[in-house]
């Protein structure tokens, strides 16, 4: 591993056993993150972005189970000493070690805040709770801390809040608490799974502004999970392109955006809407739909609806990542024709 990262996920893959046949929702996925630094990983819905960051948490719910690859992260270090690695995927996600490193070194803002808080506990208890689990303190110095983590977020009147419950506060509000829940315990990698999907555009853009802000004055490492491009161009430094469980590309967001080599992450930036568009100009979009995870096709799984798919070879060859210059990763054929071996 190497150390200027903290997280190196290597040939990830998490399947879902079924009466119905086997989903690979996570294909060999690699990709990795350094102190300090936004990762976006962008996709439409089922490409496995979620289960990725599942497996990365160890709570991927049976029948899915990771059954290969490494999750390397580097662990705070304790005084004098060194950083400590560990593989996440070897760990037992109920196990003690997992669950002090989940929350505590690695926190998770969830996709959808009211499915994530209880709605018959205080927001004051469950912001204790959270610090208590993972930080030997009193309980008046978490209920201070938990006030500290609401200023920070921006919550209005935070004391006032702690008595509250969810279902009294308004969607961007949920949201707020659950980012200070998340950074409660000071994590090394905050991973934040669609937080801007179920809020309107305005509070949207606060909790990207708040993100942003947060990351830079913490120094943590952020993964943020989306579907939006326009998203990830706001907060990431760095994309990963995902498809069908599998990478199609990754390099630094400026790269992605202007100079992008495989034909989907074209496609992603062609379907964004543009103010420059003619009026009534239909928008451009993705052939097709994500093929179903027991019915995956041979070969290249953008092939079906690639429009420079080459018949022969992108339907019967899976292509390797390919590294190019300026950092940037593509898996295609277009670039390199080295196939992975079945």
């Amino acid at each position: 591993m190497n150390p200027d990262h903290i997280l190196s996920v290597r040939d990830l893959k998490t399947r879902f056993l079924m009466d119905e046949g086997t989903a690979k929702a996570v294909d060999g996925v690699s990709f990795d993150v350094s102190p300090g630094q936004v990762v976006g990983i962008v996709g439409e819905s089922g490409c496995g972005k979620s289960v990725t960051i599942k497996s990365i948490l160890g709570i991927v719910q049976k029948p899915g189970e990771v059954v290969g690859g490494e999750i390397l992260f580097r662990q705070r270090g304790n005084g004098a000493a060194a950083a400590e690695m560990v593989d996440l995927a070897k760990l037992d996600g109920r196990g003690k070690e997992m669950r002090a490193i989940r929350g505590s070194d690695i926190a998770l803002i969830p996709q959808e805040p009211m499915a994530a808080l209880s709605p018959v506990h205080t927001i004051g208890n469950q912001l204790v709770e959270a610090v208590r689990l993972h930080q030997d303190v009193s309980k008046r110095r978490a209920e201070e801390l938990a006030i500290e983590r609401m200023t920070e977020v921006g919550v209005p009147n935070p004391a006032e809040r702690m008595s509250m419950y969810s279902w009294e506060l308004s969607g961007g509000l949920r949201q707020r608490v659950m980012i200070a829940m998340a950074l409660s315990c000071s994590p090394r990698l905050l991973i934040a799974d669609e937080p801007t999907t179920a809020i309107d555009v305005t509070t949207q853009a606060q909790v990207l502004r708040l993100l942003r802000g947060l990351q830079q004055n913490h120094g943590m490492a952020i993964i943020f999970i989306t579907h939006d491009l326009g998203v990830i161009a706001q907060v990431a430094d760095y994309v990963v392109v995902m498809y069908l469980g599998r990478v199609m590309e990754t390099g630094p967001v400026d790269d992605i955006f202007h100079n992008p080599q495989h034909p989907y992450t074209r496609a992603l930036l062609e379907s964004i809407p543009s103010v420059h568009a003619l009026s009534r100009e239909p928008l451009p979009t993705i052939e097709g739909s994500i093929p179903h995870p027991f019915n995956r096709p041979a070969g290249c799984p953008f092939a079906p609806r690639c429009v420079a798919a080459m018949p022969g070879k992108c339907d019967r060859r899976t292509p390797k990542p390919t590294q190019l210059n300026g950092g940037q990763s593509v898996s295609c054929f277009l670039h390199n024709d080295a196939a992975e071996e079945d």
